[in-house]
């Protein structure tokens, strides 16, 4: 199976990487246009700034790319949130995947929301021998509201989409790759879809 890892200088490709390599999969990590079009699925995983990070993905090219992919294609964290059509954060427009905006929390909570959270209201094969007591790991300042295209939610305290998808495009805002065996069954479900 031929999997890439999207390089657009603003990942945590290391991490996601070892817990592919875990799977017993060697992943590529590449900005190049033409192997992302050619594998079989694609993660983009990201942490950071969404400005930043559109500016470069407008720089390589990817921001014509990756929405015309048709493989599945799996977004993680910030990766999410450029799926989208907007966020907050510095007003920025993203690739306008998922037809969703990304809000910044307003809550009396702690901004970023770091830590563990269970999952709830499982839907859709990347969720497939999960449970509601799972439990995964966060690190986000935004989120995206609940809509049709949640396939998991979560609370801080409101809830929010802890994992969309919209047509072959699956994303999730945890750290799938810093979820522990949760993490790992969601990476092996993406890579049986």
């Amino acid at each position: 199976m031929n999997v890439v890892i999207i390089d657009y200088k603003g990942g945590n490709v290391q991490s996601v990487r070892f817990a592919l390599e875990r799977l017993g999969v060697q992943a590529t990590l590449t900005e190049d246009r033409e192997t992302i079009q050619q594998a079989d699925k694609v993660i983009f995983p990201g942490e950071g700034e969404a400005n930043s990070a559109m500016r470069q993905l407008t720089a390589d090219g990817l921001d014509k790319i990756i929405p015309a992919l048709t493989q599945p294609f799996l977004g993680i964290c910030l990766g999410m949130q450029l799926m989208c059509r907007h966020s907050e954060e510095n007003d920025t427009p993203m690739l306008n995947i998922i037809p969703l905006d990304v809000k910044r929390f307003v809550t009396d909570l702690k901004v970023p929301h770091m830590g563990w959270n269970n999952i709830y209201n499982l839907k859709s094969p990347l969720m497939k021998g999960l449970n509601e007591q799972d439990y995964v790991y966060f690190v986000h300042s935004y989120h995206v509201p609940q809509s049709e295209h949640t396939i998991a939610a979560a609370d801080y305290p409101q809830p929010f989409s802890a994992a969309v998808q919209y047509q072959n495009f699956y994303a999730v805002q945890f750290h799938a790759e810093k979820s522990g065996p949760t993490g790992t069954k969601i990476l092996q479900n993406f890579l049986d879809l």
